[in-house]
């Protein structure tokens, strides 16, 4: 999932569970290259460590060069108590509005079609109730 820096869902892309994180983000930032036209202000995309790699962000580089954009990893604190990493919490934040959502605490879709439609559903009831305040 992409989201901007307010946790809102920018473009999610659901895939089979032996499809590996590097791949799937692969998948979602050529979809949203596609897209381009609508997300021209997009530089940087922050990811955690299952998407890190030299590999990864060499791809980005060479994949996206005209688009400018560039990935950074964000990197684990190594400490004993608790410490809420930068950036990484905006995406994380995301994730935790959905589980006020039954449909989406379950695995109860039958596609992965199916489940980036209810996503999508629930980020415009979020959004929508957002607004309303």
């Amino acid at each position: 999932m992409v989201v901007d820096t307010l946790g809102l869902m920018i473009m999610v892309i659901v895939h089979r569970a032996d499809i590996s994180e590097r791949r799937g983000g692969s998948y979602l930032l050529l979809r949203l290259a596609s897209r381009v036209a609508d997300f021209g202000r997009l530089r940087v995309f922050f990811a955690d460590q299952g998407y890190g790699g030299q590999r990864m962000r060499d791809w980005v580089r060479s994949t996206f060069r005209e688009l400018g954009w560039r990935l950074q990893i964000v990197d684990r604190i190594h400490k004993k108590a608790f410490v809420a990493l930068p950036k990484r919490w905006i995406v994380e934040r995301t994730f935790g509005w959905f589980n006020l959502y039954r449909r989406l605490s379950k695995d109860y879709e039958c596609s992965t079609k199916s489940a980036e439609t209810m996503i999508q559903i629930t980020m415009i009831h979020i959004m929508l109730k957002k607004l309303s305040k």
